[in-house]
């Protein structure tokens, strides 16, 4: 297959198929019923911060995400906040992706593995989840295809200096996006020593991720001081690894499918440690301290995506028939979408995440009134006022001493229980945000234990309103006895 295709007459690189296919995928039901979940909300109020906020808050929390918040905040300045703002950027750089992932399978292994390959990673439920999402996790996908292509041109002898400043420029950059990402960097050393590379390739490698890591050190080590962020993620357990060990398998298979070709690395070579290299990282770290999560290791699903090419352009060189041939990786395509429509849709609906700083705001608007006060189990669900503060108009805060902006955090300082609970009693009405008992935690804090109290003892619930994970109460003072 030519890396070109023909359009009205003019030649066009095959790679901008599968970046219009992923970024059609992304623009589908882009704004999931106008919903935004609770990780979304911290990009979303943090990025209506100004500079100098945004930086006196990374001094106190998620300095590991700080570019990214600084790269959103740009955009809602220019574009505005909303829900299209938000997550475009995550759907840009998957389609970037899914571009690389062609180049890629077609130097390595024919244009029917690029092409194939580049067309499935956009339908890999991992993708079709972080596509449209208000995180950083996608572009650092972006920036893994970005820096195996520039690796894999370097393993054709096509590097010049300029080759590897890219190189370490893109590892740096997704570094500071998540420092999390430079287990990429153990996978390419997989892919060099499986290529037996020379020696002259192996020392501009080490120049160009030593540089990059060394740059991004000051940040990692700074961000360890935060790792209290991370203490939520539970320990890993066995069934936390059947997903991996599925994934793992399928991308065996797909390397077995593999034909390396003459003066080419080959592309198992590249795929396998991409896909494998990463995860078995990532579980190695957990065992040290919890961080198994499958978003940090995003950018390993390219791995998969090669993998998969791999072997769809294996089973066309076996087919003797020219047009069944070229018709194999449509109809492949074809097939997958309908298996996933399903679960695309899914993808796509708000239950797909675990609630709606959107939904719940709207309920509070109906059902506040003049001289209301709100209270927030656990703080962190306050993320509804402060993405929809418009909704919040006219209701007091009686647990807030600091605000998120002047605390530089993300959910505020809350006052002592003795002086939350002085408050409350001081209230004839009292909404209560909180999450739906399907996916509320356990209360830990002695502040929110002192809510729950003061609430059961002395209040009384006349409204009370479910939606999408989060939970709004309505509480009335109880008349005392005479």
């Amino acid at each position: 297959m030519s890396c070109h295709i023909t359009v009205l007459g003019r030649r066009l690189p095959v790679w901008l198929i599968p970046l219009l296919w992923t970024l059609a995928l992304g623009l589908w039901g882009l704004s999931r019923q106008h919903s935004v979940w609770r990780d979304e909300a911290a990009t979303w109020q943090v990025a209506r911060r100004s500079t100098a906020d945004i930086w006196h808050m990374l001094g106190e929390v998620d300095a590991v995400h700080g570019l990214y918040y600084l790269l959103m905040h740009g955009l809602f300045e220019c574009f505005g906040p909303g829900t299209t703002t938000l997550r475009l950027p995550s759907v840009l750089a998957m389609a970037v992706a899914a571009a690389c992932v062609t180049v890629i399978g077609h130097r390595l292994a024919g244009g029917r593995a690029g092409l194939g390959g580049g067309l499935i990673f956009g339908l890999l439920p991992a993708v079709q989840f972080y596509l449209q999402e208000g995180r950083p996790y996608a572009l650092v996908a972006a920036g893994a295809g970005v820096s195996t292509l520039l690796l894999v041109t370097a393993l054709q002898g096509r590097d010049r200096k300029a080759h590897w400043a890219a190189y370490g420029g893109t590892l740096l950059l997704c570094a500071l996006l998540n420092w999390l990402s430079l287990l990429i960097l153990p996978a390419h050393a997989a892919t060099l020593a499986w290529t037996r590379a020379g020696r002259g390739t192996w020392i501009r490698w080490t120049a160009a991720g030593t540089a990059a890591v060394a740059a991004a050190l000051p940040m990692i080590l700074f961000t360890l001081t935060q790792s209290r962020q991370v203490s939520w993620i539970p320990p890993l357990t066995w069934h936390m690894l059947i997903g991996p060990a599925i994934v793992l398998a399928i991308g065996a298979l797909g390397a077995l499918a593999d034909r390396p070709r003459a003066g080419r690395p080959s592309l198992a070579a590249v795929a396998l440690p991409l896909l494998a290299v990463p995860q078995i990282g990532l579980i190695g770290l957990s065992l040290a301290k919890p961080l198994f999560l499958d978003r940090y290791v995003l950018f390993s699903m390219l791995g998969l995506a090669l993998l998969i090419g791999a072997a769809l352009g294996a089973v066309a060189r076996m087919i003797k028939f020219p047009g069944v041939s070229r018709r194999l990786v449509p109809a492949v395509v074809a097939v997958a979408v309908v298996a996933l429509w399903p679960q695309s849709l899914a993808k796509r609906s708000p239950a797909s995440r675990v609630d709606d700083v959107l939904a719940v705001a709207a309920d509070v608007r109906q059902l506040k009134k003049d001289g209301d006060a709100v209270v927030f189990i656990p703080a962190a669900r306050r993320d509804t006022a402060l993405v929809s503060p418009a909704a919040f108009a006219g209701l007091r805060d009686i647990a807030l001493a600091e605000s998120p902006v002047a605390s530089g955090t993300l959910k505020g300082e809350e006052a002592s229980p003795q002086r939350i609970r002085t408050a409350m009693l001081a209230q004839h009405r009292i909404l209560l945000i909180t999450d739906m008992p399907e996916v509320a935690r356990p209360v830990s804090a002695e502040r929110d234990r002192e809510k729950i109290a003061v609430l059961e003892k002395c209040f009384t619930a006349v409204a009370d309103k479910q939606v999408r994970g989060r939970r709004v109460t309505v509480y009335e003072r109880l008349v005392p006895d005479r």
